[in-house]
């Protein structure tokens, strides 16, 4: 079970930057490029918006598309599924379970073992390096 994080619009438009509430309040998506500078190292991404555990390094490739990519959650529980149809498209959005905020999409042409690519805003992300020892 999913531990919930509400709190109000005011809430969120002052713990979050400009680009961080469009993206993770209002389903915005970051230009491709600006936002992949995460080290390749041993951790765990975090959901911006309240600090869940979201997607480990292991999972993390590079897709070329200027986004950080990953073949799986690190909890499938912790990513949520819904229909995207904007920009005359259909898509599958990815959301964070505990906070409700939009993270990016998943497509099914990822590596394997999940043959899935969740491309994922960085402005979404907080990365935690593995502790030593």
């Amino acid at each position: 079970m999913v531990d919930k994080v509400e709190k109000s619009d005011e809430e969120w438009r002052a713990q979050l930057s400009d680009m961080e509430y469009k993206v993770l309040r209002k389903h915005g998506t970051e230009r491709a490029f600006t936002n992949d500078n995460f080290p390749k190292a041993p951790g765990v991404f975090r959901c911006k918006g309240c600090g869940a555990e979201l997607f480990d390094a292991d999972t993390k490739f590079d897709s070329g598309t200027g986004w950080p990519s990953f073949y799986a959650p690190k909890d499938a529980e912790m990513v949520g599924e819904s229909q995207d149809n904007s920009w005359f498209m259909r898509r599958t959005e990815v959301h964070c379970n505990a906070c409700e905020g939009h993270l990016g999409h998943v497509f099914p042409d990822g590596p394997q073992p999940t043959g899935l690519r969740y491309c994922i805003n960085g402005v979404a992300l907080d990365f935690e390096p593995e502790k030593d020892g």
